[in-house]
């Protein structure tokens, strides 16, 4: 038994401390026995309802052994592998233990049934105390394909899947850095779902790693449905409309972010990454923008943020110029303008309100069908009701136009948080405008200036780089310049390293 006395020693040297402040402050860490009954008892008791609790009796050195695993969650061929197929032959220990690696050994209870909830099995075996864990959990993922809310033009067509190991895996990947930190929590008391924080620790700033670590520490809760179960609790202004972390299904990005100084958390059991902290700006940001010539990516950007002008305040404008401001209208545009919205018999407030939430109900219904059902009637009912509800003189031409262009520059947005934010914005314009016209959206304009302005993302200035105005940063901000003039890393999120490259350029110099 030499070799089993070199391996206690060798992994149970850091955990028996450990082992012995968790069995003094909780009885749920109580330790294990040397006795196998004892230790069968213990298992069986708190897993009793457990109907895919499997057991198997052999011996090893002529003594009692048991093996003790959750067939739903467990591989069974890696069992085999492990310990062999025949359970009811005598065994060797020092043999088994030839692969040490896959035998963790622990005196802890808590860690035992820990261990099999993650579908790891459990070795017991009498007059031993230390119970060793195999690492036989099994793994179904899907194929790491391209998120269908953010695909590119060019670039990689990778994403990440609900396994939170592959995930790491495809970070760790694209950065081969001995920087690169990892840290694991576990959150909700029942489901002890693991959470991963992942920033380099070279470039992310201390006190940012910090707070965002203390947030996470803090949750309280009995399960982690998905990653908005968590963005809630972490987030600075919860009453705000705007969304205050990135959420991200695509590597590459999430890559960029941790590479600018940005935490990155993952969660097991979802493929959505949360990128914080964020600036406004950002939503407006797409990969294809790196991947395309400066000036085209500029072009493209300038547009998404022009949508969002667009998305919230042109329904509002249509009601103050036809509720209020008539006289700014063109005069060729007049007549034709005053025959469509006359024979409406309502207020135009109503009337945008009307085809605003029918453009929902439409966008929902096509959301929760079949994606061929759901196009067809996103297409169809679109056309169908349009026609039908301007024929009826319920709805004015005009205005089927203005929601049609307000949905599509909604739908610009690369970030879907964003995109439901800024729909659900022009609300508040719209009332605003039925009420005092264009001062109505001025003093909402104001409002909604002074909320981006004051509002932060863990300490990081939401509307930054323009408040507070930092100009080395609008090189990516409404315009993408060339590559190699960004330099410095966004100052924003107060990285550690600063200087993201040198001038790479100098060939151009000695020509």
């Amino acid at each position: 038994m030499k070799r089993l006395t070199r391996l206690k020693q060798s992994k149970m040297n850091g955990q028996s401390s450990e082992a012995s402040t968790n069995s003094s402050s909780s009885p749920s860490h109580a330790k294990t026995s040397n006795l196998l009954v004892k230790n069968q008892q213990y298992i069986e008791s708190t897993l009793s309802d457990a109907g895919d609790l499997q057991r198997r009796h052999f011996k090893i050195d002529d003594k009692k052994a048991s093996l003790y695993y959750l067939s739903s969650v467990t591989e069974y061929e890696k069992i085999e592998r492990m310990l062999g197929s025949a359970f009811d032959s005598k065994r060797s220990l020092d043999k088994m233990l030839e692969h040490a690696a896959m035998f963790v050994p622990t005196n802890s209870n808590n860690k035992v049934i820990e261990a099999l909830l993650e579908g790891r099995s459990v070795l017991l075996i009498d007059g031993e105390e230390m119970i060793y864990l195999l690492d036989t959990g099994s793994i179904i993922k899907r194929d790491t394909a391209e998120p269908m809310n953010e695909k590119v033009v060019r670039g990689s067509h990778e994403g990440f899947v609900e396994d939170l190991g592959t995930n790491v895996h495809l970070l760790r990947r694209r950065i081969s850095s001995r920087q690169l930190a990892i840290q694991y929590h576990k959150i909700g008391t029942d489901t002890n779902t693991s959470v991963c924080i992942v920033y380099m620790k070279n470039i992310a700033n201390p006190q940012l790693v910090q707070e965002i670590t203390k947030r996470i520490e803090s949750i309280e809760m009995d399960m982690t449905f998905s990653p908005g179960f968590i963005e809630e609790f972490l987030e600075d202004s919860t009453f705000s409309p705007f969304p205050q972390v990135l959420n991200t299904e695509r590597p590459d990005r999430t890559m960029a972010a941790v590479m600018d100084g940005q935490i990155a958390i993952m969660i097991e059991g979802s493929p959505t990454c949360i990128i914080a902290p964020i600036t406004f700006f950002a939503f407006y940001q797409s990969p294809d923008d790196y991947n395309s010539r400066f000036y085209v990516g500029t072009f493209y950007r300038m547009i998404r943020i022009l949508s969002f002008l667009i998305a919230i305040l042109l329904p509002a404008i249509y009601i103050a110029v036809v509720g209020f401001h008539f006289e700014v209208i063109p005069n060729d545009l007049v007549l034709p303008v005053k025959t469509s919205v006359e024979q409406i018999p309502y207020p135009p407030i109503i009337e945008a309100i009307i085809m605003e939430l029918t453009i929902e109900l439409i966008r929902e219904a096509g959301v929760r069908l079949p994606s061929p059902i759901g196009q067809t009637i996103g297409i169809v009912g679109g056309l169908v009701i349009g026609d039908a509800i301007v024929t009826a003189g319920l709805v004015s031409n005009v205005m089927i136009i203005v929601v049609a262009l307000t949905a599509i520059a909604a739908f610009v947005v690369p970030s879907t948080e964003m995109n439901t934010s800024v729909r659900i914005l022009r609300f508040p314009f719209m009332f605003a405008a039925a009420s005092f016209g264009f001062f109505g959206i001025s003093f909402a304009g104001m409002l909604l200036l002074i909320h981006l302005c004051k509002l932060e993302s863990f300490g990081v200035p939401y509307f930054s780089p323009v408040a507070p105005f930092q100009w080395k940063d609008l090189k990516d901000t409404f315009l993408r310049m060339p590559v190699w003039l960004m330099n410095l890393k966004p100052a924003s999120y107060r990285p550690l390293k600063k200087k993201q490259q040198g001038y790479s350029r100098r060939w151009a110099k000695n020509e």
